[in-house]
């Protein structure tokens, strides 16, 4: 279009060619179009640009000086995307939105806002500089979205005594903690309330929604629109929590702008994406990078976003804190330790598998080593270790990444998941020829993992003599420490989930009353369950004669494994977590 208009006012004898020439070097050297360059140069006017492409192209000029926009209107189109394009909502008739254009020739622009807003766009032309001018004041003065708006409960709380009007726009007295977002060059400074002013509701009130997530601890937001609702969930130490009601007016601002952050096309709504959010947080005077990964997804009423936050500051790589009983940390610091061989980390989807395995191989980072990771996806950046992001759609799958690791001279391989019998078996072979191979599995305990690998076609000799060391895992809630209290339990429940009669009668149990520090749930954060199961040569003779899971978990116990269960009554004896923890958790 640049181009295409120094022509037209060359032609038009509105500029002269030495004068276009100077521009276009102007930009070059500048940036910025071409027409907002000729005016800044004083070589033409705003109104004569907008005359010439008015005719050019037949779409209608306008002037904005003229325009009284309703926020209503204008909350149609998120500001980063007004900005990109340098577009402006002018009014909506209808199923049609008048959108105010500094380029009437970009097709993608109007594409992005017809998919965005689900309307009809008539184009029409105005200057760049005016547009301009009209994007920053119009959004810098957007109004407070009302609090009164949400859809809350009629008692204000959603579960547990999470607070639903913590979390609101009403920045001032929300984010007093010296709290800032940077995010490529965008600075948000949440500690002051008027400049907070001047950004769009919307990007507002991700701001404070991504603010709140970190303040809380939590792992995971869930953003969910629903036919006649829109609700955003906190994941805390495991358990969600139903957090704020923002209007439905809102719904697909709000997911545009996540989308946005998380750099995915906005115009696909119909298939899953996947992207990561970078942002840093300054608070106390301390910048912090926060990663966010972000998946969509569609659902019936518009795409359901979920986000993971990856803070590097609460992953725990010091192994003795994690909550290991101490024979369980011996076993597994010592089959770690071994020059090759297999270790399996089993367990559910958020039972903390990936932090043993990256405190596992933080413990073995040294300069001598070479540590190879494949990962679906790399969550958090280790220096010293040479880690490979997975990419199934150009066939970088776990078995291809395997492969390719062993011409890399490795000493310790991590692979991410072992899924197919494909990548099960070149694992097996790699901790056969020398190597030491992490990899984790989805199965309730240590045992059920030999039979599962032979599920997978995995023969039983290759199994028996290839794996070191099984460990399962769980992750449950810990007390509060600010309101824990003794909470007495009748002895036939303690006996029930495990205790001896006599220990029933004799233990104490606890809880947390609830109290500000820990959102009235009576629990802050979490600590594991471990079930390790070390191979010994009774083990390894059972596995060749076929034993069942279960004849393999008899053994281990003789052998002097803990169990899921015993691991959770340990915690309990030790005034960490709650019976209800435990029993959630694992079974007898």
């Amino acid at each position: 279009m640049s181009a295409k208009l120094g022509e037209i006012l060359v032609r038009e004898k509105l500029l002269t060619p030495q004068q276009l020439r100077e521009a276009i070097d102007y930009q070059r050297e500048h940036g910025g179009r071409l027409g907002y360059n000729l005016v800044k140069l004083g070589f033409v006017s705003d109104d004569m640009i907008t005359a010439v492409l008015s005719r050019q192209y037949g779409v209608p000029s306008v002037n904005l000086d003229l325009f009284e926009i309703d926020p209503k209107v204008l909350s149609l189109i998120p500001r980063e995307v007004a900005e990109k394009y340098c577009v402006l909502p002018l009014s909506r008739v209808g199923a049609t939105l008048t959108l105010a254009m500094a380029d009437p020739t970009n097709v993608f622009a109007m594409d992005d806002v017809k998919f965005m807003t689900g309307l009809n766009v008539e184009p029409v032309v105005v200057s760049e500089a005016s547009l301009q001018e009209a994007i920053e004041k119009y959004y810098n003065t957007s109004r407070e979205i009302e609090l009164a708006e949400r859809v809350e409960p009629s008692n204000g709380r959603g579960n547990d005594g999470f607070l639903l009007d913590q979390l609101t726009l009403d920045i001032a007295e929300e984010t007093g903690d010296g709290l800032e977002i940077i995010q490529e060059d965008d600075e948000i400074d949440m500690s002051d309330p008027a400049r907070m002013s001047e950004d769009a509701p919307v990007v507002r009130l991700v701001n404070a929604i991504l603010a709140d997530a970190l303040r809380r601890g939590a792992s995971d937001i869930h953003v969910e629109p629903y036919e006649k609702e829109f609700r955003v969930r906190f994941r805390v130490d495991g358990v969600l929590y139903d957090v704020l009601h923002p209007p439905m007016k809102l719904r697909d601002a709000v997911i545009s702008r996540l989308k946005i952050m998380a750099k995915l096309d906005i115009s696909e709504k119909r298939l899953p994406q996947d992207g990561r959010i970078k942002i840093k947080i300054k608070t106390d005077g301390r910048s912090r990078e926060l990663d966010f990964r972000v998946s969509t997804l569609p659902t019936l009423f518009g795409e359901k976003v979920v986000l993971r936050l990856l803070d590097k500051e609460r992953l725990m790589l010091d192994m003795t804190k994690l909550g290991f009983e101490p024979e369980s940390l011996v076993k597994f610091q010592r089959a770690i330790n071994k020059p090759y061989g297999m270790v399996l980390v089993t367990g559910p989807t958020g039972s903390g598998k990936t932090n043993t395995l990256y405190s596992a191989i933080q413990a073995l980072n040294k300069p001598e080593t070479n540590i190879m990771t494949a990962e679906d996806p790399v969550e958090f950046n280790l220096p010293g270790i040479n880690q490979v992001q997975i990419k199934e759609q150009i066939g970088l799958n776990f078995a291809a990444a395997l492969r390719a690791f062993l011409r890399q001279d490795p000493n310790i391989i991590l692979v991410g998941e072992i899924r197919d019998f494909e990548t099960a078996e070149i694992a097996i072979k790699a901790a056969l020829t020398g190597h030491l191979v992490l990899s984790t599995l989805h199965t309730n305990d240590a045992p059920s993992t030999i039979s599962r690998l032979m599920n997978m076609g995995i023969e039983p000799f290759l199994v028996a003599t290839s794996v070191n060391l099984i460990q399962a895992q769980r992750l449950v809630r810990r007390i509060c420490e600010d309101c824990r209290a003794e909470w007495p339990m009748p002895p036939e429940a303690l006996i029930e989930v495990g205790f001896s009669p006599e220990e029933a009668r004799q233990i104490k149990t606890y809880k947390g009353r609830g109290c500000r520090t820990c959102n009235g749930t009576g629990y802050r954060g979490r600590i594991g369950l471990y079930e390790v199961m070390e191979m010994t040569d009774e083990l390894r003779e059972l596995i060749l004669v076929g034993a069942s899971a279960l004849e393999l978990r008899r053994k281990a116990i003789e052998d002097g494994m803990i169990t899921l269960r015993e691991s959770g009554l340990h915690k309990i004896r030790n005034g960490i977590t709650t019976v209800e923890e435990v029993v959630r958790e694992t079974v007898a």
